[in-house]
């Protein structure tokens, strides 16, 4: 099972609040089979204690750390909102990446995305992918280097 594939990607999603992003982000890992059903609710409890926007148009939705034992593998999910999702504050998130990680590896992904993310060139191309390939790429690029 690799983090990232094209049945966790969905593109132009359209969502009344960040709840609803959270959730679409949580719902895709745990179709994939990377966390239990209730890893979603401990991303929302995660969110409401402290904004896992990151700022840039980013969010990066994740559980509690009470909520390790849900997590089954590793994985990351894509939400692209073109119109965007507000995470309070004016903030506007774009792309929601929801992750499950199994022990440390939390880490090095929030390490990688951020690093990928905060080119302002890859997230034009990133907000702007028509196919979850186009945007998968786009992350496997910059995680390889």
């Amino acid at each position: 099972m690799t983090i990232l594939s094209t049945d966790k990607v969905k593109l132009n999603a359209k969502v009344q609040d960040k709840y609803e992003a959270i959730r679409i982000a949580g719902e895709l890992l745990v179709q994939a089979g990377h966390a239990d059903p209730g890893y979603v609710d401990s991303m929302i409890e995660r969110e409401n204690s402290l904004s896992t926007f990151m700022g840039g148009g980013l969010a990066i939705p994740h559980g509690t750390n009470e909520s390790k034992g849900t997590i089954k593998s590793t994985g990351l999910s894509i939400v692209q909102i073109p119109e965007g999702a507000d995470f309070g504050g004016g903030d506007i998130a774009h792309l929601v990446i929801g992750i499950a990680a199994v022990g440390d590896d939390h880490l090095d992904i929030l390490t990688n995305v951020a690093m990928i993310c905060s080119d302002d060139d890859n997230m034009e191309r990133i907000l702007k992918a028509s196919s979850p390939e186009e945007l998968i790429a786009i992350f496997e690029n910059g995680m390889d280097s």
